[in-house]
């Protein structure tokens, strides 16, 4: 809308501090918002690959150090499995001092928790970020809609002029800061309502695996109701070398 006396051109060079200030505010919010949303959708997708790996490819394998293989690396799953497999070292290698302190179920189950805990932390960070713009934009934009009407009508009341066409101008103007502060809440409004389901999943995810490492570990074979979800129902036996 170059060049027009109703676009944001006029809007920014007849605003004041205060208004090019909210502009500013509501950009920096939008920039924030669609960076949260976009590097933590990537991360689900990321993670997804990773709860499929480790739904089937991992119980697939032969041995811990097989299926440690197919997680790859950069992942909560890995990270879990990872944080088993050291707690299972750990106990066998200082039996002595935590046979009678803590038995090796619940050395694997605080372990495994810790982890899960760990990886909860990282899928909620920047959704503060997302749940802040969301509830706060809107009466951003209005704050910046009030004070452009009131700088408006001072204005037209100045100038003794308040027809249809001076009113319009300055007025449409100012509303034009409601709209961007709905701009902004809308997709992150929105992206926090998809991500925080999409974290839910990760983390049911997270908790059946650490289950399934917690009985793998413990009894030496994964639980046969986890066994039969799987396509053939492959069991990773093997755990030598703990």
């Amino acid at each position: 809308m170059q060049g027009s006396p109703y676009g944001l051109e006029t809007l920014w060079m007849q605003g004041d501090f205060v208004t090019k200030g909210v502009a500013i505010l509501l950009v920096s919010m939008s920039i924030a918002s669609w960076y949260v949303i976009v590097t933590k959708a990537l991360q689900l997708l990321r993670f997804g690959r990773a709860g499929k790996a480790a739904g089937h490819q991992f119980w697939d394998t032969t041995s811990v150090d097989e299926g440690l293989a197919t997680l790859g690396s950069g992942n909560p799953f890995a990270d879990i499995a990872h944080a088993g497999v050291g707690a299972m070292r750990h106990h066998n290698a200082h039996k002595g001092h935590l046979h009678d302190q803590l038995s090796v179920s619940d050395w694997v189950t605080l372990s495994l928790r810790q982890a899960i805990d760990e990886a909860s932390g990282k899928l909620q960070s920047g959704m503060a970020v997302l749940a802040s713009v969301g509830s706060s934009a809107p009466f951003v934009g209005l704050f910046g809609t009030v004070w452009g009407i009131y700088h408006a009508l001072v204005s037209i009341g100045t100038s003794g002029q308040a027809s249809i066409d001076k009113v319009a101008g300055p007025v449409g103007e100012a509303l034009i800061m409601t709209a961007l502060g709905l701009a902004v809440a809308i997709p992150a409004t929105f992206g926090y309502n998809a991500l925080v389901r999409g974290n839910k999943a990760i983390i049911a995810q997270l908790n059946k695996f650490g289950f399934d490492l917690h009985a793998l570990f413990v009894t030496g074979a994964r639980t046969e109701s986890s066994a039969n979800d799987g396509a053939n129902g492959a069991k990773l036996v093997a755990v030598g070398g703990m």
